[in-house]
């Protein structure tokens, strides 16, 4: 039976309700031939210790000690199986498969831009480079076969390049529904990125603010901690206007104030999913605190 409470920090007055105790067992009211204990394998567990393999022989759920663990372990297993797709399935982990997704074609776009504008240059004598090049490309009537390939290559440039306009126009419009307040103060991109970034909305939720503040950074934040580099400042959370648009002086200040509103928007998103409008508020009002120390000195 399960001991794991899946317990944590309760934000906006939830209140989380324990795993049962029980002293059933977990093969009781199981069909042997299903094996569907998942309720009780998740939600159950037993004050102490007691003859499970006797008990399930004595019901007639197991003919002896091996059948059973057999069948724990396969009624265990096809628990966790199920679990996991449903996880899968979730809306902030269908979330991360796009904001990876849209990261992918643009990065691939960009990787294969650069070899259309290398190419193309020793083609058709003309330099440029970028998506904007290889729609020229793409647009000139090919001259034998390899004017033909080049052709085709910047033809999946550009259609790498409006997949990831799609992607990041649905990524805008679907964020909001699973994190609406981390959304309203990050913007729908940085905050499905920083949930893709984390694993998932309820690891963002559990992180502390410092975490958040340089997810991302992952490379400096090694580096710093083997002696060869300073502490990083921020990670992704610098491409927010917030951090970007502040003095470099003032700028720690900026995101460890982001970082900490966006932590407790999304323990707001994941535990009540009720919109705090006022948290949005108190960070402009941080923020602009802030930036007025730079105006006075």
């Amino acid at each position: 039976m399960s001991t794991d409470t899946d317990s944590g920090p309760i934000y906006g007055g939830n209140v989380y309700t324990p795993t049962m105790t029980t002293d059933r067992g977990w093969f009781e009211g199981v069909d042997p031939d299903t094996l569907d204990a998942r309720d009780a394998i998740e939600g159950e567990t037993a004050e102490s210790p007691a003859a499970w393999p006797d008990r399930a022989i004595e019901s007639g759920f197991a003919t002896d000690e091996a059948d059973y663990y057999d069948k724990l372990r396969a009624a265990t297993l096809a628990t966790a199986r199920e679990a996991v797709a449903e996880r899968e399935r979730a809306d902030d982990q269908q979330l991360v498969h796009a904001v990876r997704a849209m990261d992918d074609c643009e990065r691939t776009a960009n990787e294969l831009a650069e070899r259309v504008a290398e190419w193309g240059g020793s083609r058709i004598g003309e330099s440029g480079g970028g998506v904007p090049f290889a729609r020229e490309v793409a647009a000139r009537e090919p001259d034998g076969d390899l004017d033909e390939q080049l052709s085709a290559l910047a033809e999946q440039v550009i259609d790498l390049d409006e997949r990831a306009t799609e992607l990041r126009a649905s990524i805008e419009r679907f964020t909001p529904e699973v994190a609406p307040n981390l959304s309203s103060m990050a913007g729908p991109v940085l905050a499905a990125r920083l949930i893709a970034l984390s694993g998932g909305l309820k690891q963002l939720a559990r992180s502390t603010s410092g975490t958040v503040q340089v997810l991302g950074a992952e490379d400096a934040l090694f580096a710093h901690l083997q002696g060869n580099a300073p502490s990083p400042k921020h990670g992704v959370i610098y491409t927010h206007e917030y951090v970007r648009g502040t003095d470099p002086e003032h700028r720690g200040s900026a995101a460890r104030a982001l970082a900490g509103k966006l932590t407790l928007g999304a323990r707001v998103d994941y535990y009540s999913g009720e919109r705090r409008p006022e948290l949005e508020a108190e960070l402009d009002d941080r923020i602009e605190t802030i930036r007025a120390r730079g105006d006075d000195e």
